[in-house]
Formats: structure tokens, sequence, C-alpha cells
């Protein structure tokens, strides 16, 4: 009697153990990264676009700034490796709780990417599916936003992705839940909510055109020159650099309120 309830023992602890074993990526590709000197993007200037907010009752300061930061890096990492700026802005707001998750104020990783096999950058470790898991860790914001990019465009999984139209977010959206990138059911609902909530769809369709260097911390420019775009005026450029009208306007030697698309303007 007692032999059978040791061999029963046995069963079950050999069947629990086999229930809870997850599986392991080892294919993963080799990356390094490494940050010597501080990163000074050349971004693209963003059009005059609608309001950051469409659809928002409650007014979420910290999204909007974080959006308004990092669109420029969304845009050109778009340009670059044709993944939606919406998709990447909706990705780092969800992953990264607007910049105040805890990866991202340590670590600077707005996606929670993991080590994975061939990471030889630093690290840090962050309780996740398991306890002490290995996440990267960046030196600079911008970095992580362009480790992103590679996680997708390396891997084979996220392929089919790449030959969507650069306007469809919500195949984007499926897609990357369809191709394992996260587990949670409601990822696409959550991405596309986060899209339409503050029509970030907009940023997808900006043309790769007028580019100004801006520092690192993304939040001002440097070039003296801007072209006129659609739906811009005087008020609203003045305004934008925070000069008056009728600097600007004596600046350009201009007479009167009128402005073209694609005119140049002296800023200062």
């Amino acid at each position: 009697m007692k032999l059978r309830i040791f061999l029963l023992a046995c069963t079950v602890v050999f069947l629990t153990s086999c229930g809870s074993s997850k599986k392991v990526v080892k294919n993963s590709p080799k990356s390094v990264v490494l940050e010597d000197e501080p990163i000074n993007e050349v971004l693209p200037e963003l059009p005059q676009l609608e309001p950051v907010v469409k659809r928002v009752k409650t007014n979420s300061n910290h999204t909007i700034a974080y959006i308004e930061k990092f669109a420029p890096i969304a845009v050109k990492k778009m340009h670059e490796h044709n993944i939606p700026a919406s998709i990447t802005l909706a990705q780092g707001v969800l992953e990264s709780g607007s910049g105040r998750s805890p990866l991202a104020i340590r670590s600077n990783n707005h996606f929670g990417i993991k080590c994975h096999k061939g990471w030889n950058g630093k690290s840090v470790t962050h309780d996740d599916d398991e306890i002490g898991e290995c996440f990267r860790k960046y030196k600079y914001p911008e970095t992580s936003y362009e480790d992103h990019s590679k996680f997708l465009t390396s891997r084979k999984r996220y392929a089919k992705l790449f030959r969507l139209k650069s306007t469809d977010y919500r195949g984007w959206a499926y897609g990357l839940k369809k191709a394992g990138y996260a587990t949670d059911k409601k990822y696409p609902n959550k991405l596309i909510g986060i899209i339409r909530m503050y029509n970030l769809d907009q940023y997808d369709r900006v043309p790769k055109n007028n580019k100004l260097v801006v520092d690192n911390s993304i939040s001002t420019y440097s070039e003296n020159n801007y072209q006129v775009q659609k739906g811009d005026t005087l008020y609203s450029i003045a305004r934008k650099y925070n000069i008056s009208v009728k600097l600007l306007k004596k600046t350009n030697g201009l007479n009167s309120n009128t402005i073209s698309i694609g005119q140049q303007l002296r800023i200062n």
C-alpha cells in the first residue's frame, strides 16, 4: 500500500513539473549596443498637426508630454525601418507607462525588451513573467527606440508585417499579437485604443522631407529656418518658437500676414 502511494506521489510531481515548463527561444539574433557618446538625432520636423488629444475626456498630461517628446523619434524610425510611427508611440506609451515605469526610469527601456541571447550591453533585473528576469539597459531613450525597430526588423516572425501599408496600424496591432510579441489577448485593442485616443495615426502620414537637428532631450530645435506647412499661420509659428508676429515679419521682410506652403522663414 505504501509503495502504491509513493508511486502515485512521484507521478503527480512529474506531471506538475512538465505542465509548468516554458519554451525558451534560443535563436535570437546577436545584438550589441554601444553608447559611448551622446546621441544627436537628425529628426524630421513635424508639420502643423491636429491636437494630440482627440477623444480624451480626462486630460492625461504626462501621456501627452510623452507623445510630443518622442513623436519625432518615432517618425524618424518609421522612415528608416518602415514601422508605423503610431504603433511605435502606442507601444512606448503602453509598455513604459508613458515613460514612468521602473524600467523606463531606471534603464531607459521603453519597450520592455529582455536581454535575449547575444546581448552584450548593460542590463538590469526586473520581475516580469518570472522573478529577476534580465532586461536591456540603455544610456539614452533614443537607443531604446532604435533597438525596438531592430528587434522587429531582425526577426522573421514579424516579416509579414512589413508588407502592410504604412498607415495600416490596425493590421500591425493584430499582427504583433499573432506573431507572439505579447501574450495579452487584449494587446491589439489596447494599442488601437491609444492610437485613436491620442490621434497618433496622423504621424504615419508625415512625409520624409524637412529635418532639424535636435538636442538629446528632444525638446528644442537648433535650426534657424522653418518651412511653412499646411495649416500654418504667422501666429502659430510665432507661438511655436516663442517670438512675436511683429518680429517674425520684420526678420523675414514681410509686409502682410500672408504665407505659403513651402516658404522658408527665418525664426531667429
